[in-house]
């Protein structure tokens, strides 16, 4: 399998939408009950919170407002109520793509086809869960298997640990990466309790080299108020409402995680795979990152497909309403099929739920080019609003530099424009969509889909979900001063506890105004200030001799957003020299052993070696 990352799902604004649950989970295990109330944890009902976006770019702002859904309780019922009739079954043809609002009801919501879908996919997990080791995944704790309060709690409490210091590794990192880092760091603080008790500079040490170092901190700050708070007492609290909302840097997707895969709990945890996976079973042709009706749909959805998998009936025909192993495993296996097939390049030929997947049947009807008689038209009153209409030719390749160059090219729809041409689709269209394109079996799918209409398939599956304009790559330079004392001591300082490589550890560093062009001469005058501002009068009262070696050389590196060259100087100055006064919020030191300050990063290690190697010719 290849190595995959957990991708994050788009940021929570400060006002949030949410759907309270209306299905009530009357009978819970009193075993489960006891322990959580150990830790004053006594909420079970799942309160799902929806994402809304943030940072939308302008033309998706627009578009956004002008396909304005409100998930009121009367759609949410027609969309997602496990009782609802309401599920067309006959895909729309593209490219006008001509449905009602309705259209987006899971399949995997219905009695037949559905609960078959669900029961395939946990079927699709388990053969493949032990393909990839994952430390992490471990077999869901039955409060009825333990019978002592104590030990199941203290069972609880570290599992919900091990969870949640992967959900939260695995954020915008790869799996074979994370292994060794979860690996090493549960050996180091085998419990929360461990954790909490470590030093600030060993955590960011032990979090070195996986970036975005702020999530290091806020796990820190978090494990001691756990340990701290008189209720919680080290164990995490079971509901996703709860962990959201007293766990510092858990959001709804690591808060509906660890409710799921711990405590048995149906609550939707929705990542940037599964945003992909539902966009496709649902036929979203949408922006999940930053259209808030289309992040609000998704996140129902998978609310409601967690809650049906969890109370799949029994052998004797009753629901089941206890927690369960099943929520887990549904949403651990949305993400693995997002990671592995279902992908931003689909294998949609190894699909376990192609029976229910909007736009695997929208494709193969597309590969078909369909033109018989079709289901009713929807009124325009009903049609759906929510969905982007489609740029360009649906033959044209789907890559990213070939979408990145159509739309510098195309002239791009504004919203008054794009919601006209859906609306009048349904008003004036005269194709039609053939009533016998019904829906199939994976197998059938496989063993009657010939190779040239996979291949369509999965080139229109790639259209799905719409892919956000790409922020361009921020410029940036900074001058890295090493500054070396006649003892063979460095200077270094720690970085702000907030914002990029927070805490970390660094030769003292000044950034370059951006719209400046500054050349070698100029780098150099600017280093010189710098470091004279750094350095106090000594002892005796003697301004302190820097002498200027010269710029060593530079050296780029890469960030999610921005392009960082760094230039790096070397000094000298005498043994007697001074750093001015201490800065609480940056602080410095002189250190003999700069290869042994671990909590420092990657790319200021690159620029040690060049100082190193340098040095060592003095």
């Amino acid at each position: 399998m290849p190595a995959t990352k957990r991708q994050r799902p788009p940021a929570r604004a400060a006002s949030k939408t949410k759907l309270n649950s209306s299905d009530s989970r009357s009978s819970r295990s009193k075993k489960l009950q006891d322990a959580a109330s150990l830790s004053g944890d006594s909420d079970f009902e799942i309160e799902a919170e929806l994402s809304p976006p943030e940072n939308a770019t302008k033309r998706r702002k627009t578009a956004s407002a002008s396909r304005s859904v409100k998930l009121d309780d009367t759609l949410r019922k027609r969309l997602f109520a496990r009782d609802s009739t309401e599920t067309p079954k006959e895909p729309c043809l593209p490219p006008l793509r001509q449905h009602s609002i309705t259209y987006h009801r899971p399949l995997l919501l219905d009695q037949d086809v559905g609960s078959q879908g669900r029961k395939a996919l946990l079927s699709w997990f388990h053969s493949v869960s032990e393909s990839r080791s994952m430390p992490w995944r471990k077999p869901w704790i039955n409060p009825k298997m333990i019978s002592d309060p104590i030990e199941l709690r203290t069972t609880l409490e570290k599992r919900a640990y091990e969870v949640w210091i992967s959900e939260i590794m695995l954020q915008q990192t790869r799996v074979a990466t994370v292994i060794d880092y979860w690996t090493r760091w549960m050996a180091k603080w085998p419990t929360i309790h461990d954790l909490a008790a470590a030093k600030s500079e060993d955590v960011l040490a032990q979090w070195s080299g996986l970036g975005y170092y702020s999530r290091a901190t806020r796990i820190h700050e978090a494990a001691k108020l756990a340990v701290g708070d008189p209720d919680m007492k080290g164990l995490l609290p079971s509901s996703a409402k709860d962990l959201e909302a007293k766990m510092p840097g858990v959001g709804a997707y690591t808060a509906g995680a660890i409710s799921c895969i711990v405590f048995g709990n149906p609550s939707a945890m929705v990542d940037g795979n599964v945003f992909r996976v539902l966009s496709r079973q649902l036929g979203i042709h949408g922006n999940v990152k930053a259209d808030k009706a289309v992040i609000d749909t998704i996140w129902a959805a998978a609310d409601a497909l967690v809650k049906a998998t969890s109370e799949l009936d029994g052998d004797d025909g009753l629901i089941n309403t206890e927690p369960n192993d099943r929520p887990g495993q549904w949403g651990q296996a949305l993400m693995e099929l997002g990671s592995t097939i279902c992908t931003p390049n689909p294998n949609c030929s190894q699909c376990p739920i192609t029976s229910t997947c909007r736009v695997y049947k929208e494709g193969e009807l597309q590969a078909k080019k369909s033109k018989e008689a079709s289901p009713r038209i929807p009124d325009i009153e009903d049609a759906c609003t929510l969905c982007e209409p489609f740029e360009g030719d649906l033959e044209d390749s789907d890559d990213d530099s070939a979408q990145d160059k159509k739309r510098g090219k195309a002239k791009k729809p504004d919203a008054k424009q794009s919601k006209q041409a859906t609306l009048t689709a349904f008003a004036f269209t005269k194709k039609t969509i053939s009533s016998s394109s019904s829906l199939s079996s994976p197998a059938a799918a496989a063993s009657t889909a010939s190779k040239e209409t996979m291949e369509a398939i999965t080139r229109y599956a790639r259209k799905f979900p719409v892919k956000p304009i790409k922020k361009a790559v921020r410029i940036e330079e900074t001058l890295v001063c090493a500054i070396r004392r006649g003892d063979g001591q460095y200077l270094i300082q720690r970085r702000p506890l907030k914002g990029l490589l927070a805490g970390l550890w660094e030769f003292p560093s000044k950034l370059l105004e951006a719209s400046a062009k500054i050349d070698k001469k100029k780098r150099e005058q600017l280093s010189v200030e710098y470091v004279s501002g750094l350095l106090h009068v000594t002892k005796v009262g003697k301004k302190p001799k820097v002498s200027y070696k010269g710029e060593l050389g530079s050296i780029d590196w890469q960030f999610t957003h921005i392009k960082l060259t760094m230039h790096v100087h070397l000094f000298t100055v005498g043994e007697d020299a001074m750093v001015t006064e201490d800065d609480e919020e940056q602080p410095r030191q002189w250190v003999a052993d700069v290869a042994g300050f671990e909590s420092m990063g990657t790319g200021m290690r690159k620029c040690w070696d060049m100082v190193k190697a340098e040095a060592e010719e003095l």
